[in-house]
């Protein structure tokens, strides 16, 4: 009788609730969930034995962090403050462009020793669901707010991004005074999608997308990396970001194998145009096998997903091995990086 040892893996997030996370902690099984033991290759097809299981559950928030909802002014968002009596360095946190709140990265973050607020600009409490423009005024009530905090210490504020908010990012400290450090993930060098105001004035257009250019694939997802207009058409240049005029440094994160846009293309634009400056205020750092959403680590891979923009399912892009290194090396970067440059008073 043939018998073959079975390696199976599983991976699951689950959502529970939890009073100092407001139902943020995530069980993960797998990965470091195996089962694995001799079965006989003559079993009856379909037939299933579970031979060893195991949970790892995370705690996606460091005791002690505090968690406080923010509704103050035009604000919409929670402040994780770590413990102890710091001074600790601050950081705006904004996450992908979906609508809504996502705390998950803003509490691990403060669990590493940094006061740090996450906000909507959508789609949340009683905010707009959809907007149809962007304005700076409102990510400058956010810094001034979070500069205020009893427990910060740095003089100015980091800013960390992903995918459509790492433009914004670009904006914030290029426009805005008190950004100290800027890490952007796997976004545009333009401002893209929706036009930027500031004081009531249009600063950047938006550089558009044309859908008819997605394709669909084999797995019912679509691939959307060309749908974007080309940044560096002489036509697209006003929706570049004025990064040359910022003042704080920036880490610059891609991943290779993104197939959201070129991430990669954009990134190495930016670092082109700031040694054209004679800037050297940057860092960059490339993932080969990485797809677009580059996550704290330790969490199910995204190959693909619902695309609010696309209004469709589309493909992510990485390999699940090489993309779970690229998020263990990045989250390790942007914290070595934020303390580094958030000074302190």
């Amino acid at each position: 009788m043939l018998s073959v040892l079975l390696h199976v893996y599983a991976i699951q997030a689950d959502v529970m609730s939890d009073s100092r996370v407001s139902k943020t902690k995530m069980k993960q099984t797998g990965g470091i969930n195996t089962h694995h033991g001799w079965c006989s290759a003559h079993e009856e097809e379909g037939e299933v034995r579970m031979l060893a299981e195991a949970t790892n559950e995370r705690i996606l928030i460091g005791d002690g962090v505090i968690r406080r909802p923010v509704k103050e002014g035009n604000i919409r968002g929670v402040l994780f403050t770590p413990p102890g009596r710091g001074p600790f360095p601050a950081v705006l946190d904004l996450y992908t462009f979906g609508g809504g709140l996502s705390e998950k990265r803003a509490s691990l973050l403060a669990s590493r020793g940094f006061v740090v607020l996450t906000v909507a600009l959508y789609g949340h409490d009683d905010m707009p669901r959809n907007i149809r423009e962007v304005h700076l005024d409102y990510f400058e009530e956010a810094i001034e707010y979070l500069r205020k905090q009893d427990k910060v210490g740095s003089k100015g504020v980091g800013v960390l991004s992903l995918s459509k908010s790492a433009d914004i990012a670009l904006s914030i400290a290029s426009y805005l005074p008190d950004v100290e450090a800027t890490v952007w993930l796997n976004g545009c060098c333009t401002n893209t999608a929706l036009p930027l105001y500031y004081k009531k004035k249009e600063i950047l257009p938006a550089l558009m997308f044309d859908l008819s250019k997605m394709i669909p694939t084999e797995s019912g997802a679509n691939m959307v990396k060309n749908v974007l207009h080309n940044p560096l058409a002489e036509e697209n240049k006003a929706t570049l970001v004025p990064i040359e005029q910022a003042k704080g440094r920036f880490l610059f994160a891609a991943a290779e194998d993104d197939l959201n846009w070129d991430t990669k293309a954009y990134m190495d634009e930016m670092v082109e145009r700031l040694k054209h400056h004679g800037k050297e205020n940057f860092e960059s750092v490339s993932y080969p096998g990485a797809g677009h959403y580059l996550e704290p680590p330790y969490g199910p891979y995204c190959p693909s997903s619902f695309h609010r923009a696309a209004s469709k399912l589309v493909l992510w892009g990485g390999e699940a091995r090489s993309h779970a290194a690229a998020e263990v090396h990045l989250w390790k970067k942007i914290q070595e990086f934020f303390r580094a440059h958030l000074s302190k008073d």
